[in-house]
């Protein structure tokens, strides 16, 4: 039994080694995870890679929601808190707090967050644009809301993350 588990194994890896029908699949994929007592979601297309928090280095005079730069392999890499970006109190953090390093306008960000939750599919067909009822500043970082399950999973946007000025003054800086 254990060799026919493991024949099966490699069959499903060597299976995901295509690379079409991994970018087909990764279309629908998004990384969730926590901010406050919110589950968020981005693109998985959009992500370099997840890292546990290592030493921000800070910046002087910068915005408020920058924490700074890190070194990520001879990389220098800029990091902004997401509970600072959406006028949320800072916390403390401990061994679950993650750096979610994407892609934004050609710039490899860090976002700091609570702990990264899950991968999830999410059909095209259940994702609904979010309702404008003057939900306030992070109301546009929103790009939708994806339904999985009996759970409502809020999809950020990646491209609104950032004022046109504050991507400039963070291009000026890397």
């Amino acid at each position: 039994m254990n060799q026919e588990r493991e024949n099966t194994r490699g069959a499903i890896q060597d299976d995901e080694l295509d690379d079409d029908d991994d970018d087909y699949n990764q279309e629908n994929q998004f990384l969730t995870f926590k901010v406050a007592s919110e589950i968020y979601g981005i693109e998985i297309l959009s992500i370099s890679e997840i890292i546990r928090l290592i030493g921000i280095t800070p910046i002087p005079e910068t915005m408020e929601f920058v924490k700074g730069i890190i070194n990520l392999r001879g990389k220098i890499i800029l990091v902004m808190d997401i509970r600072l970006r959406f006028g949320l109190p800072e916390r403390e953090y401990d061994d679950r707090t993650c750096i979610i390093v994407v892609n934004i306008d050609g710039l490899e960000i860090g976002l700091i967050v609570d702990f990264v939750s899950e991968v999830v599919e999410i059909e095209e067909d259940q994702i609904e644009q979010m309702p404008s009822r003057g939900g306030g500043e992070r109301q546009r970082f929103i790009r939708a809301v994806g339904k999985v399950g009996g759970e409502v999973k809020i999809l950020l946007d990646l491209n609104k993350l950032l004022f046109d000025e504050e991507l400039e003054k963070i291009k000026n800086m890397t």
